[in-house]
């Protein structure tokens, strides 16, 4: 179930979901069952019925969590009789382990690490919720330049089965950052993105993946060692091991304030960004 779509289906109804919330007390997790149109929606009701709380693994709740009263739409949040043993890791908005799947993330944590590669420099990076942002556009206003913004929505994205890749014309760090900070709530929030900056003049591209890792990728080290200082910079530690959302089964979902697939393509292409690529992906027999 790796990278399981969590879109709205068309017309929209209600699903209901089994989430685990952790809470910044240390208290033991709780698990509630929640109807929402998507896992974005039931992600914030669950939320809100337990102030301070956040969503640490997600799952479509079995029959037997769902009220009677649902179908009379009485029914809100429902506290589950259920154990619940792993890492209570405040993951970004926009994926989530799968509960009953979670156990094997052991280990998750801020950090970074530099991925095996044959021919590009990889360096992969890991942090909560609270400190996304800060990371990515912490590492962009370092860059030496940036020249082009790609969004990429990928296949997953109501189930869509394709990737629409929307990219800038030639632009700076200046906008790129403006651009982010202004829909940022949008662009983070939503496990179904990729975003990548491009630094042509080192060859590189700094990515935030649909598994809301931050990713520098070079085809030279001119930069290596600014990099891992930057890492450094913005508190975040070498790892020898980095334990992220794909390695184990998880979900994506967008968060409820964010925009569906075509209102986003059409807030992109206000903002001048235009869809240069529509990708689908491999059949096994190719």
């Amino acid at each position: 179930m790796i990278g399981r779509s969590a879109g709205p289906a068309r017309p929209v109804t209600r699903t209901w979901y089994r989430i685990a919330l952790g809470h910044p007390g240390g208290a033991p997790p709780a698990v509630v069952a929640v109807a929402g149109e998507h896992i974005g929606a039931a992600v914030a009701a669950a939320e809100r019925h337990a102030r301070g709380s956040f969503a640490i693994a997600v799952e479509p709740a079995p029959d037997s969590d769902i009220p009677l009263g649902d179908s009379l739409g009485k029914s809100t949040v429902v506290a589950v009789a259920a154990g619940f043993d792993a890492p209570v890791f405040h993951w970004p908005p926009g994926v989530l382990p799968q509960l009953s799947r979670a156990a094997p993330a052991g280990g998750v944590r801020r950090g970074w690490t530099v991925r095996p590669h044959d021919r590009l420099l990889v360096v992969e990076a890991q942090t909560d919720a609270e400190h996304l942002i800060d990371l990515f556009m912490g590492l962009i206003e370092r860059l030496p330049s940036a020249d082009n913004l790609e969004i990429r929505m990928q296949d997953h994205f109501e189930d869509a089965g394709r990737a629409d890749v929307w990219l800038t014309s030639r632009v700076d760090a200046r906008w790129i950052l403006r651009f982010l900070d202004d829909h940022d709530a949008e662009l983070f929030g939503n496990g179904h993105l990729e975003l990548a900056i491009y630094v042509r003049a080192h060859k590189a591209t700094l990515r935030l993946t649909e598994h809301k890792t931050v990713v520098w990728l070079a085809g030279e080290r001119g930069l290596e060692a600014d990099v891992k200082r930057w890492l450094g910079e913005l508190a975040v530690p070498r790892v020898d091991r980095l334990v992220t959302v794909k390695d184990v089964p998880h979900f994506h979902y967008r968060t409820v304030a964010s925009r569906d697939r075509r209102k986003l393509g059409e807030q992109l292409y206000r903002h001048r960004l235009r869809r240069v690529d529509t990708l689908r992906p491999r059949r096994a027999s190719e």
